[in-house]
């Protein structure tokens, strides 16, 4: 059960929402991002939302993509199963407004089973929270309130764990 590719990145979660897709599936959708509000990770099969409980403090978000399928981490706070397609063979992971954060080139391309886990949620928020308290309550400006989201000393992370199932299937010429 090696490890085959592991890819990690930086990502503002704007609006509380990072997307996971492949690069030529552009299009969002508003159900799963819905569901992402409730279950912290939900996707359609192209994409997977990420749901933060705040929007400022970057997040590491890494992908795994193993041989076999893992367990997930005993560790996470939470963990959900997913699903995603990917025809190129590169992920995006994208920041709503501010676009990508980076790109993964998978080994190859198809589609992967896996769960995402997270940790370090809900004490981010907490923080975040304390943080615009403060800065109302002692009139911080933008650079103070940037410079205590840095210093947040918990580490909110998504990790998503996939391994290939099957090949993509090929698009039907006639739609």
């Amino acid at each position: 059960m090696p490890l085959i590719a592991e890819y990690g990145t930086m990502a503002q979660p704007d609006r509380g929402i990072v997307e996971v897709y492949d690069s030529d599936a552009y299009l969002g959708d508003d159900e799963a991002l819905q569901q992402s509000r409730t279950q912290v990770v939900a996707g359609n099969g192209y994409h997977l939302y990420l749901h933060s409980l705040q929007s400022d403090i970057e997040v590491q978000v890494t992908i795994r993509v193993w041989d076999t399928p893992q367990k997930p981490p005993e560790e996470a706070e939470g963990t959900v199963p997913v699903s995603l397609e990917s025809e190129t063979g590169q992920l995006v992971v994208n920041q709503l407004t501010y676009g990508p954060a980076g790109m993964m080139d998978l080994p190859r391309p198809g589609v992967y089973d896996g769960h995402a886990a997270w940790s370090g949620r809900k004490a981010t928020a907490a923080y975040y929270n304390t943080c615009l308290q403060r800065a109302a309550d002692e009139q911080w400006d933008a650079e103070q309130i940037g410079a205590a989201w840095k210093q947040c000393s918990t580490a909110e992370q998504y990790t998503l764990d996939l391994w290939l199932v099957r090949e993509s299937e090929p698009e039907d010429e006639d739609d």
